[in-house]
């Protein structure tokens, strides 16, 4: 696997976080790490059984898309510590697609959070192109 650009490291990610102004108001810290997976997109959200297994896929991102959605992220009660890095190019199955890492007061208020952003990364500031 050569991945495009290089991959975070969560333990740093999460020291960083741990040390940032923002730590002392964190109960919970979540991540999220995408991945190229084998099993095409509309199997898996719509049931079609005719789709072939994916190769790899193109993936790219719009930087002003994602920095708006993460600053909207930031306007959502409790959420004070926000990371986000994503892949771009061609990418084989198994590669990593995004780490995110978020960080908020309570358990529902981060979950919600997260589900939200890396609902809106995936919806509105990345184009993926599944190859088969």
């Amino acid at each position: 696997m050569n991945p495009k650009k290089e991959l975070p490291s969560m333990d740093l990610w999460l020291k960083e976080a741990k040390n940032h102004e923002s730590a002392s108001k964190i109960g919970m810290y979540l991540t999220h790490n995408g991945i190229v997976r084998s099993t095409a997109k509309a199997a898996v959200r719509q049931g079609a059984v005719d789709t072939a297994p994916v190769t790899g896929m193109i993936f790219s991102y719009d930087q002003a898309k994602v920095d708006a959605v993460i600053a909207e992220t930031y306007q959502m009660e409790g959420i004070y510590y926000i990371k986000v890095w994503l892949n771009e190019g061609q990418l084989q199955v198994g590669d990593d697609i995004m780490y995110v890492l978020i960080g908020g007061d309570i358990r529902p208020r981060v979950v919600d959070a997260l589900q939200y952003l890396v609902g809106r990364i995936k919806n509105e500031c990345v184009t993926e192109t599944e190859l088969h």
